[in-house]
């Protein structure tokens, strides 16, 4: 008996209104450079859009160069939409970039990921 109680609790308790059944994570929705892109001139920032919130206080977004320098200016930050990650950019010449980022979604959910862009052309914005 204790455990049919048990089950129907628990049921009731996720079937409940205002209780997500399962917990979102914030993921990259759009990357300006794109992953793997190739320019003809260096952007003058890193922009990431993500499907879910994320938090402020949490958000870490680096830009490397190929000696592992982060080539960011300053600390990234939140747009007021709450969903966009960005970082300006030293001025930076031909070659491949790593960008690395790691977010918590405002349900607490940590992920992080990363990609590389080039550029192909001069050091200009």
């Amino acid at each position: 008996m204790r455990v049919a109680s048990a089950l129907v609790a628990s049921f009731l308790l996720l079937a409940a209104p205002g209780v997500p059944a399962a917990q979102a994570h914030s993921f990259p929705e759009t990357e300006s450079p794109a992953a793997g892109q190739t320019l003809s001139a260096a952007p003058g920032e890193v922009r990431i859009k993500y499907d879910a919130p994320i938090e402020k206080l949490f958000a870490g977004l680096k830009v490397l160069d190929q000696n592992g320098r982060n080539v960011a200016e300053g600390p990234p930050t939140v747009g007021p939409d709450g969903y966009t990650l960005s970082v300006k950019l030293a001025p930076i010449g031909p070659g491949r970039y790593s960008v690395r980022w790691s977010v918590v979604c405002v349900d607490t959910h940590r992920t992080q990921g990363s990609y590389v862009f080039s550029v192909a052309g001069g050091a200009g914005r």
